[in-house]
């Protein structure tokens, strides 16, 4: 006989990085155990040093890392995170982005532009990572952006639950705010048995660079609107579409989004507007100075903890979903 069998039981491990400790404290206590003590330090010119404080080797770990404001920080972090546990004998790297950065920078609109979401993605591969989780990616082709497995998760089921707990079926329609959201919208309307509205845009031909919305494709007179997108950046998109719903008669407006990034004037515009609810999910975290009265965020923690159950007894993630 030659060769060696070792003893033992695989190891799950779970380290987070700064951007939202809060998350990952979350999903430790959903898996029964404690996020990895971790040292950071920032030096006076910016760059990130850190080291784990407890041994890695022959791990199966999971490094949490939603990349939040400042965004290449937090990339940088968790790049640095991944290349730590490689050198440090790690058995298996999977890398958990609630929210990925640059995953907007999906395509080429035009010459000489980057695909920034693809140069992420092969950071992070080179970095040492096996494989890739994430929640609502802004386009599915991503993950086939990663040299690896992708499981991509969605937080449909957590959103459009609470939805429903708050409106009669009956009076629903899903309404996407643009064509790029109307397979996200054809989810949520097969999975609360409501009808689909779309929202037409076209450039105002009187005014340069203004987007006017000309027409909402479908029914949506009396009924309660649940205008669905995977972000919700400066909520200017959001807002205009939801003043063309009233336009034409809708009830009751509620906005549904995975990722609130609530950027600048966001909160603000959110707050003033006819809106009912902005309904969103704690893939980032939202500091005080963000938040508003009409806004309610869900914890995606649970599902998190499932994933990585899953990913590291060699289930199913797909199950979650069926």
């Amino acid at each position: 006989m030659t060769g060696m069998k070792a003893t033992g039981q695989k190891q799950l491990m779970l380290f987070s990085g700064r951007t939202h400790p809060a998350l990952a404290e979350e999903v430790a206590k959903e898996l029964g155990i404690e996020v990895c003590p971790t040292r950071f330090d920032t030096f006076a010119n910016g760059e990130i040093f850190m080291r784990y404080l407890e041994s890695v080797r022959g791990s199966d770990a999971f490094v949490i890392q939603s990349h939040a404001d400042p965004v290449n920080e937090s990339i940088m972090e968790q790049l640095i995170m991944v290349d730590a546990l490689k050198r440090a004998s790690a058995k298996r790297i999977t890398v958990v982005t609630p929210i990925l950065g640059y995953a907007r920078q999906d395509k080429k609109h035009r010459g000489r532009e980057p695909i920034s979401s693809r140069l992420v993605t092969d950071l992070f591969r080179t970095a040492g990572a096996d494989r890739m989780m994430a929640v609502d990616l802004h386009t599915d082709q991503i993950q086939g952006f990663f040299d690896g497995p992708v499981d991509h998760l969605f937080a449909l089921p957590i959103l459009a639950d609470h939805v429903a707990s708050q409106v009669d079926h009956s009076e629903i329609t899903v309404v996407s705010p643009d064509a790029g959201r109307v397979r996200t919208a054809d989810r949520w309307a097969d999975r609360l048995g409501a009808p689909l509205a779309i929202i037409h845009k076209r450039r105002d031909p009187d005014v340069a660079n203004q987007v006017k919305v000309h027409e909402v494709v479908g029914e949506v007179k009396g009924r309660v609107c649940v205008l669905v997108d995977d972000m919700i950046d400066t909520g200017g998109t959001i807002v205009k579409a939801s003043e063309a719903l009233f336009e034409q008669g809708a009830k009751k407006v509620i906005v549904a989004a995975t990722h609130g990034v609530l950027s600048g004037p966001a909160a603000e515009r959110l707050q003033n507007s006819r809106i009912s609810e902005v309904v969103i999910t704690n893939t980032l975290p939202v500091p005080e100075e963000r938040s508003f009265e009409k806004l309610t965020q869900l914890s995606i923690a649970p599902l998190v903890a499932r994933a990585i159950n899953e990913v590291f007894t060699d289930g199913s993630v797909t199950s979650l979903f069926d």
